[in-house]
């Protein structure tokens, strides 16, 4: 690896204590001083006024997130050795998880959870793939590549970008950097299910792997039900619901390609239970359901993000305000709702405060109201890295 420029720089007070603390992000508003103009993969050295060290992290040119902090407390080279000993505690956290026989896709690295900024790396089978959300990450994949084929030993590796990064990666988003790939699509088991990743071109890196756990839950609730999957993408509840004995599923999503791949992946589980696709706008299709006087004894709404910045949190929380009303209009009297977020900006505070006043406002009786988070190879270490919430309740 080549050494790497080292830039002093120094922050204010409150990004201070922030690095002390443990989080992982520098604003750029907080940079005081940094000696020299930085380039993707330079680091930046933080000091404080005494000229201590107090952390080091990637130096971020051209983003509002200034520095990605790899390290701090005492000082730390940044080498093929400390990235080989990131990736290898990241691997033996998850060891549970990729020791089972009934789950061959999972996530290997959780970025910043796991003291690696803006890197994800998720397992399909044996294929890898690495998406990175910052290009700093192009000067440091060899000692990443070298430690995962020596933990892993997959038939392939995949690097994937963030769209703020496709125009950096030297042969586009999708290419093939170790081993061989017959298909773009790879075929793997999750929970003793079988789901296929287009790891190439497909959402995120092929497959969205963080439901996992919730998904489970809505298989142990699904047996006699007609359940409705509100923002389906490629099945994942559909799946699961079939597969725990629903009389009928109904999936909802705009894509006519994941409504496609969606049907597939249910029929691929030898799933007995009639599957409906409706393919179009979410609150439409919920409408037009309810105008119909359709009922489900259980009903899934897992959108896509709604906050991509602090200023749309208002329009993020009123969407899941008339998403969970919408839901409720469809849900038979003993129902099960499973409300959804993956909006990292949305407080899991602010989110279960809006589930449950729509709730309260159906004047519906429900029993138990429960919410989870994170699967064990999502882990959280900061704040804003605790983005998934789910609220399953049960009405009466």
């Amino acid at each position: 690896m080549t050494s790497p420029r080292r830039i002093a720089t120094t922050v204010a007070p409150r990004a201070l204590r922030s690095i002390r603390a443990g989080h992982p992000w520098v604003f750029r508003h907080s940079i005081r001083s940094q000696k020299g103009d930085a380039a993707p993969g330079d680091l930046a050295v933080v000091f404080d006024d005494k000229r201590r060290f107090v952390g080091i992290g990637f130096a971020e040119p051209d983003s509002a997130i200034a520095i990605r902090m790899l390290h701090h407390g005492s000082s730390q080279t940044i080498d093929d050795h400390f990235f080989a000993s990131r990736i290898d505690t990241s691997i033996k956290l998850r060891q549970p998880l990729i020791d089972r026989a009934d789950t061959t896709g999972f996530r290997l690295v959780n970025g910043e959870n796991d003291g690696l900024p803006g890197l994800i790396v998720d397992q399909y089978d044996t294929v890898i793939v690495i998406k990175i959300y910052t290009a700093a990450w192009l000067s440091y994949l060899k000692p990443i590549t070298d430690q995962l084929i020596k933990r892993r030993a997959p038939s392939a590796i995949v690097l994937r970008g963030s769209r703020t990064v496709q125009s950096a990666l030297p042969d586009g988003d999708g290419e093939v950097f170790h081993g061989l790939l017959p298909n773009s699509t790879v075929r793997f088991e999750e929970n003793g299910l079988g789901f296929t990743a287009d790891v190439l071109a497909g959402n995120k890196t092929g497959h969205f792997l963080d439901q996992r756990d919730n998904r489970q839950r809505v298989r142990e609730q699904s047996l006699g039900h007609d359940v409705l999957d509100v923002f389906s993408s490629t099945g994942g509840f559909s799946v699961y619901a079939a597969a725990g004995g629903a009389r009928s599923v109904t999936a909802i999503d705009i894509s006519n390609g994941a409504l496609k791949s969606a049907r597939r992946n249910v029929a691929d589980n030898d799933a007995r239970c009639r599957f409906t696709a409706l393919q179009g706008d979410a609150f439409e299709q919920m409408n037009k359901l309810r105008k119909t006087g359709q009922v489900y004894g259980v009903v899934v709404v897992d959108p896509p993000s709604f906050a991509m910045k602090q200023a749309d949190i208002d329009r993020a929380l009123n969407a899941y305000r008339k998403l969970t009303r919408a839901a409720l209009e469809l849900l038979a009297p003993d129902g099960l709702l499973v409300q959804a977020s993956c909006s990292a900006r949305v407080t899991e505070e602010a989110f279960l405060d809006t589930v449950h006043d729509e709730l309260d406002r159906s004047q519906r009786s429900f029993g138990k109201i429960e919410a989870f988070g994170h699967p064990m190879d999502h882990p959280v270490s900061f704040n804003e890295g605790r983005y998934l919430k789910a609220v399953f309740a049960r009405a009466m």
